[in-house]
């Protein structure tokens, strides 16, 4: 499949996960493939009994996850297709958790082809391995805090964010709720995004999801960027 015409499926957990990957997609697949974002209203668990039915009206997305693979693999059977689900690391083990996700594709038949690419900790984490575009996006940003992020560390990520950025820290932001948080994160999304640099990012977890988009794309992401 590699550099052949290309859909790419891609699952995300949010709307700012959404927001970010509309923009950043295109810069690492260029113009000859095509993608679509599904954004889900959070990542909710994997079932216990995989063989479980879709709750539409939730749209969690590990929740319908095992579902939503089987219908892939169905639908997409010859088709050149590849499902991204993105999800957040969050508090889980990172190998326990990717066996799961592999544990779901390995029920599926056919299988659709399929990458899992878990942010580590969370999807701020692929803002935070830009520091430049942050700069860009918020020239007043706290260096202070800034300086002090380790890439993909377990550390409370969106919170470092928002000490960085936002007026009163995430303590302030936390005190208006999940549905104030989510709003400023699809704006962090919006503002940093674009100015991103695919090529220069220090978070491992991003490397690892341009990465398995270039090897189906077969892109040169440095020649992308600069046409795109």
């Amino acid at each position: 499949m590699r550099g052949k015409p290309m859909h790419f499926e891609i699952l995300v957990e949010d709307q700012s996960g959404k927001k970010m990957l509309n923009i950043l997609v295109p810069k690492i697949i260029g113009d000859d493939h095509t993608f679509k974002v599904i954004a889900y209203k959070g990542i909710g668990r994997i079932p216990k009994k995989i063989d479980s039915g879709i709750n539409a009206s939730k749209r969690i997305l590990l929740d319908n996850l095992p579902k939503l693979l089987k219908g892939y693999g169905k639908s997409w059977q010859n088709y050149p297709v590849a499902v991204f689900v993105v999800c957040d690391l969050d508090d889980k083990c990172l190998i326990s958790f990717r066996q799961e996700l592999l544990n779901i594709l390995n029920t599926c038949n056919p299988k659709p082809e399929t990458r899992f690419c878990i942010a580590i900790e969370e999807g701020e984490a692929w803002l935070l391995g830009d520091i430049a575009a942050i700069k860009n996006a918020y020239p007043r940003a706290k260096n202070a805090i800034l300086n002090t992020y380790i890439n993909d560390s377990i550390c409370g990520t969106w919170e470092k964010l928002a000490n960085a950025i936002y007026k009163g820290g995430s303590t302030s932001l936390s005190e208006k709720g999940w549905q104030a948080i989510g709003a400023e994160k699809s704006q962090w999304a919006e503002k940093i995004t674009p100015y991103m640099d695919i090529e220069n990012n220090a978070s491992p977890s991003f490397i690892h999801f341009r990465e398995k988009l270039v090897e189906l794309a077969g892109t040169d992401t440095m020649n992308v960027q600069k046409t795109g």
